[in-house]
C-alpha cells in the first residue's frame, strides 16, 4: 500500500513539474501579448465614420488613447463628448484619441454627424470585440478604453466610463 502511495505521489509530483514547465515556457508574458495585440491593432485598416478606409498604421510611434465604444452603449455615449473636449487639449502632446465602434457603419456615421466628434472615429464591427480583449478586456464590456505609448506598449486599461480627471493625471504620466 505504501509503495502504490509512493508511486501514485512520484507521478503525481512529475506531471505538476512538467505542467508548470509547458505553461511557463509556452505562454507569452501579459506584456508580449499586449504588444503583439497593439501590433495588430495598428495593422488594421478600418472604414472612418465617413465610410473611407483608413490604415490605423497611421497612428504608429503615437501615444494613443483608444477606446472601444459602441452608439447603444449609454456610458460609451456618456463619455464621448468628454474625450471630444479633451483631444485639444492633448494635441500639444501629440497624444490622439481614437473611438473603435463596435456597432455598424451607419449607427457610426450618424452618432458622428449628430455629435460631432473632434477625433477620429473607426467602424470596428464585432470584428473590434475580440481586438479589444487581446488589449486586456477579459470582461467583453463595454466602454473600454487603453492607452498605448509611443512605444506600443499598453500603459493602462479602463473598463467602464472613464473618471476623466484620472485619464488625464494618467496621460501626464506618458
Amino acid at each position: 500500500m505504501k509503495k502504490n502511495l509512493l508511486a501514485f505521489g512520484a507521478i503525481a509530483l512529475i506531471f505538476g513539474v512538467l505542467g508548470f514547465y509547458l505553461s511557463s515556457t509556452r505562454q507569452p508574458p501579459p506584456q508580449a501579448t499586449e504588444t503583439a495585440a497593439v501590433a495588430k491593432l495598428l495593422s488594421q485598416t478600418m472604414p472612418d465614420a465617413s465610410g473611407k478606409p483608413q490604415s490605423l498604421s497611421q497612428w504608429q510611434g503615437k501615444p494613443l488613447v483608444v477606446n472601444f465604444w459602441a452608439t447603444w452603449c449609454a456610458p460609451c455615449v456618456d463619455e464621448m463628448p468628454e474625450l471630444s473636449a479633451l483631444q485639444p487639449a492633448l494635441a500639444p502632446a501629440k497624444i490622439q484619441i481614437l473611438g473603435i465602434g463596435i456597432d455598424s457603419a451607419a449607427n457610426i456615421a450618424e452618432f458622428a454627424t449628430k455629435y460631432k466628434i473632434t477625433y477620429p472615429l473607426y467602424v470596428g464591427g464585432m470584428d473590434a470585440t475580440e481586438l479589444s480583449r487581446q488589449l486586456g478586456n477579459q470582461a467583453g464590456g463595454l466602454p473600454f478604453t487603453v492607452i498605448i505609448g509611443p512605444d506600443g506598449r499598453v500603459r493602462k486599461t479602463y473598463l467602464g466610463r472613464l473618471k476623466m480627471q484620472e485619464l488625464k493625471n494618467d496621460l501626464k504620466a506618458l
